[in-house]
C-alpha cells in the first residue's frame, strides 16, 4: 500500500504517518520503484493500534514501548497493565484538577450578580 492509501485505511492524515516514519514507530517495508513509501498488513495494524492508543492519550513513548509489546508474543500482561495504570493514574489527576477548577469557577459564577453594576466577585478574584 502506498501511503495514501494505509492513512485512509488507518484513518489517519498521511502527515501523521510520515511523523511516524521519522521517528521510527512505524516504518515502511520498502519503496515502490517510483520512490514511493510502501506499507504491508503488519504495518496498517501497527498504525491502527497507535491511533487507539493516542486516543487515550498515550505519550508517544508510551505508544512505543505499547507497540514493542503488542508485537513481543513474550510479553507479560503486568508490563502492559503496569503502563494503562499509569496513564490512568494521569486521567484520574487531571480529572481531580478539572473538577477542583469547575467548582472554583461555579462559585466564583455563583457568587456574581451579573447586572449592570461594575462589582464583580471574578474579576476580584482574577485581579
Amino acid at each position: 500500500m502506498k501511503i495514501g492509501e494505509i492513512a485512509k485505511k488507518a484513518d489517519m492524515p498521511v502527515k501523521t504517518v510520515r511523523y511516524y516514519d521519522e521517528i521510527d514507530l512505524v516504518k515502511p517495508n520498502g519503496r515502490s520503484d517510483a520512490g514511493y513509501r510502501t506499507y504491508d498488513e503488519a504495518a496498517l495494524r501497527q498504525l491502527i493500534f497507535i491511533r487507539r492508543a493516542r486516543a487515550f492519550d498515550f505519550s508517544v513513548n508510551d505508544c512505543r514501548e505499547l507497540l514493542g509489546l503488542y508485537t513481543d508474543q513474550a510479553r507479560t500482561s503486568a508490563d502492559v497493565k503496569a503502563i494503562a495504570k499509569k496513564r490512568l493514574v494521569e486521567i484520574e489527576a487531571k480529572q481531580a484538577e478539572l473538577q477542583r477548577l469547575h467548582d472554583e469557577l461555579a462559585h466564583l459564577v455563583g457568587a456574581c450578580r451579573g447586572d449592570n453594576r461594575p462589582d464583580c466577585p471574578i474579576m476580584d478574584y482574577l485581579g
